[in-house]
């Protein structure tokens, strides 16, 4: 999993010490995982504000809480902290946090993001295209989202039907459906007018 260098460690440990509660600790995620906006936080984590399923780790002086959703794109991750003359800077590196591998068991909403950003997105780049998940509707039916290129394209039904859905359909068995939720009368940036 993650690795917090002794450095981190201590510059993390005097900053809990900072804070008017005892027993504040830190809590690590991973916002957006799987997509390009991915971006792996740490926050103060009050008593009581950890989540069900977080993995608590036990550091010299503190404990850090692992968001258990985010555990495997924080996988080879590092914190480090470096002092500088400005004081010093806490850096995380996770390079699985936009790209991870995620199994059959990962969750649907990250199993979809992985095959749009890794395997639809490419070739949509190709005209200027991105789609991206908005939700999970009905349980099982992904509501999509166009932009760029794509927004009011006039081949966007071909693009939805014989290639987003196709994908998506039977690279994961358990969706029923997909939904477009693009605005589409949006047309001054379609690749295709």
């Amino acid at each position: 999993m993650i690795e917090i260098s002794e450095a981190a460690q201590g510059y993390l440990q005097e900053l809990l010490g900072k804070q008017d509660e005892t027993d504040v600790a830190i809590r690590i995620f991973v916002a957006q995982p799987g997509t390009p906006n991915a971006e792996t936080c740490i926050a103060y984590c009050r008593p009581g504000e950890e989540q069900d399923g977080d993995l608590p780790v036990a550091y010299d002086g503190f404990t850090a809480w692992f968001e258990e959703r985010s555990i495997p794109y924080l996988e080879a991750a590092m914190v480090d902290y470096q002092e500088d003359q400005m004081g010093g800077q806490l850096t995380i590196k996770a390079p699985n946090a936009r790209v991870p591998s995620v199994g059959a068991d990962a969750p649907l909403e990250d199993r979809i993001n992985y095959i749009l950003y890794n395997e639809i997105n490419p070739g949509l780049a190709a005209h200027g295209g991105v789609v991206s998940l908005i939700e999970i509707a009905d349980e099982s039916v992904a509501v999509l989202q166009f932009g760029g290129g794509c927004q009011g394209c006039s081949a966007v039904d071909i693009t939805l039907k014989n290639g987003v859905e196709k994908s998506l359909l039977e690279q994961i068995p358990e969706l029923t459906g997909i939904r477009d939720s693009t605005d589409h009368s949006v047309t001054e940036h379609a690749y295709y007018q």
